[in-house]
């Protein structure tokens, strides 16, 4: 056996994406991954590719991208230059520069729990300790983080949005820390009932910060590409990990990237895209108030691509998770999305954007029957 690195010990499967493999499987409904909707891809036109595109790139990103970036940006409230903008191979990338450039053994790390399983992955390699972030008083957990990694707008897992009040605060007592504000916001543009979205750095008057946002929800996951827009102090570190990751993210991804954004009818689009969830998420919520009623607790999300149940009663959901698997139906279980591993027993993350109607129905029946043999419930019928 080679000696290997002592963060390997450190490393774990991605539960995500073991699960993702399993929902290959033909006739497998799935409420696990954060999937678009199949019917959601644009169309891209491929006709006219420069041939200078097949070369190398720069690690930053293309200039045009990271200004129409930027431009996207200043619309949010952000004081910002293209120069700020990073294109990333995806936002994972995103979060595995920040590890790579904050934290080492030990450094304590702000978040909520539950709180993006993923990011735990990539944290937990790199020696993160977990510092658990209550959004209601920041401050505590602030005051021992140096990085403060948050998803304000339709978090995942729970769907929960920030409100102005909580922005404020956060933005306020990372300032009167020194912590580093870690803005991930995948899912903006995913916005299906009022609520405040005003990213969190905006309010930031000094200090540093990483904003990031993904084309995977409203464009295509396959394209993996986001951005990061970071604070002029950091900017510097984070090119020279991404010089050091990976070059430069896919040219051809960054050239159709580009064409939707600028897109006349990209606003339309985009409201179509919310309409579609927004009548799937609807759809969804009929469908548990049918089946999980009694069973579960959730609250219906304004935005995003999932729902967060708490289960009426203790059930152990990695044995829930296998025997739904074997009757054709996959979910994500509460558990990885807890830095202590064992408060999620109980809840469930379901996504809604990717099963359609049918198969929202018949997978939940599924589920209700495998949640009342749990609970020793008699079934009808």
């Amino acid at each position: 056996m080679p000696t290997l690195s002592q963060r390997i010990s450190q490393l774990h499967a991605s539960p995500i994406r073991e699960i993702l493999a399993v929902i290959q499987q033909p006739g497998m409904i799935s409420f696990a991954g954060g999937l678009p909707s199949a019917d959601s891809f644009p169309a891209f036109d491929m006709a006219q590719v420069p041939a200078t595109l097949w070369q190398y790139g720069a690690s930053e990103g293309e200039s045009a991208l990271r200004e129409a970036i930027c431009i996207e940006l200043r619309q949010l409230n952000f004081d910002c230059t293209p120069e700020q903008v990073l294109v990333l191979s995806g936002s994972q990338q995103g979060i595995d520069l920040v590890a790579k450039l904050m934290i080492d053994t030990g450094t304590a790390v702000a978040l909520e729990s539950p709180t993006y399983l993923a990011a735990l992955q990539v944290f937990r390699l790199f020696g993160a300790r977990f510092v658990t972030l209550d959004i209601a008083r920041p401050r505590p957990a602030l005051d021992q983080a140096s990085l403060c990694y948050v998803v304000p707008t339709f978090q995942n897992p729970t769907g929960g949005c920030y409100t102005h009040e909580q922005r404020k605060q956060l933005a306020q007592a990372c300032e009167a820390s020194g912590t580093v504000l870690f803005e991930d916001d995948p899912y903006r543009d995913l916005v299906y009932d009022a609520c405040d979205r005003q990213p969190v750095a905006t309010y930031l008057q000094s200090g540093s910060f990483i904003y990031q946002g993904s084309f995977s929800k409203t464009l295509a996951p396959g394209l993996r590409l986001g951005y990061l827009l970071a604070s002029k102090d950091l900017v510097p570190y984070l090119t020279r990990l991404k010089q050091a990751a990976d070059l430069h993210s896919n040219r051809l991804s960054q050239h159709l990237v580009l064409q939707a954004l600028r897109d006349p009818a990209r606003g339309e689009r985009l409201q179509r895209l919310q309409q579609h969830y927004r009548a799937k998420r609807d759809a969804f919520t009929d469908a548990l108030q049918w089946h999980m009623r009694g069973l579960a607790n959730w609250q219906t999300p304004p935005g995003g691509l999932f729902f967060w149940l708490t289960l009426a009663e203790r059930i152990d959901t990695q044995a829930l998770l296998q025997q739904a698997i074997a009757q054709g139906v996959a979910f994500m279980p509460g558990e990885p999305f807890f830095h202590d591993g064992t408060s999620g027993l109980s809840h469930l993350r379901l996504n809604f954007s990717h099963a359609s109607i049918t198969d929202m129905d018949k997978g939940l029946r599924i589920l209700r029957r495998l949640c009342e043999k749990a609970l020793g419930i008699r079934q009808a019928g």
